[in-house]
């Protein structure tokens, strides 16, 4: 596989995509160049921030016992320099986008989009990252959760309102517990290096639960999105895997086990934001 689609981390990039889905799917009129155009933004600014958590823990050494999937600068199969200039240019394209919704849109935009990019850079970037500090599931959760969602929807419909922000919180859920599943498989080597997670600071044990806790949040909010529409109920299907995951969380799933969770977490945010844009939309 090429090393740039293995430095992207293809299977986190549903957290990028959900709540594109959820919220262009709420608005009434929909224009497709809109969501075009924020989907790039979400999708490259979650490869811009792969790209970068990989050189910023790369040149740090963090990463140098990750159990984890490959990482470029760790690994050797990529310069530090190149994994940098990827995530620059990763930054750039969403930029882009960015400007032309601001175009079309609200010029404020802007100003949201270039703290979203700070906010990217920082998680493992710059002298003091906070993901270093245990910030970084509230981070995902902020800009993952209610600043895709809720500016997908205003990019559409040019208004904000509690339903919008109601249907953000599970996919904001949903994207703080990949994270979650991530730092947890990661603890021990993350431990070792100073990097102070919230995993980290929290121990093993409560960070199963705060992790069981979240794609809970998500299942139960996505099923109160029938206050919405009657076909949120739908989203019960993902109830078995919400156990299953949340069982072998609480059982002791450990190192490479963590792995195929992280990737399950993830497909089951895509699911639920397929579910529930299918409710909105119907």
């Amino acid at each position: 596989m090429n090393k740039w689609i293995i430095g992207a981390r293809v299977k986190t990039l549903p957290a990028a995509v959900a709540p594109v889905l959820v919220g262009t799917a709420y608005a009434t009129q929909i224009s497709l160049l809109n969501a075009a155009l924020a989907m790039t933004v979400a999708l490259f600014l979650q490869i811009a921030v792969n790209y970068s958590n990989d050189y910023s823990d790369g040149v740090k050494g963090t990463d140098a016992n990750r159990v984890g999937p490959v990482r470029l600068v760790a690994s050797g199969l990529a310069t530090a320099k190149s994994v940098k200039q990827a995530a620059l240019i990763s930054f750039v394209i969403a930029a882009i986008a960015g400007t032309i919704l601001a175009i079309n849109i609200s010029y404020w935009l802007i100003a949201v989009g270039a703290f979203s990019i700070w906010a990217a850079w920082g998680y493992t970037g710059g002298k003091k990252p906070y993901g270093y500090f245990g910030f970084g599931e509230l981070s995902v959760f902020i800009f993952f959760g209610l600043v895709a969602t809720v500016g997908s929807y205003y990019v559409q419909a040019q208004e904000i309102n509690w339903q919008i922000i109601f249907l953000a919180i599970p996919v904001g859920a949903q994207s703080c517990a990949i994270l979650a599943a991530n730092n947890l498989r990661d603890l021990p080597q993350d431990a070792l290096a100073g990097k102070k997670t919230m995993a980290v600071k929290i121990g093993d044990k409560n960070t199963r639960r705060f992790f069981v806790l979240l794609i809970v949040i998500a299942q139960i909010f996505a099923l109160g999105a029938s206050a919405i529409t009657q076909l949120a109920f739908i989203c019960a299907l993902c109830l078995p895997l919400t156990y299953l995951i949340s069982r072998e969380v609480l059982t002791g799933a450990a190192g490479k086990e963590l792995i195929s969770v992280l990737t399950r977490t993830a497909k089951l945010q895509l699911l639920m934001a397929v579910l529930l844009t299918t409710a909105l939309i119907i």
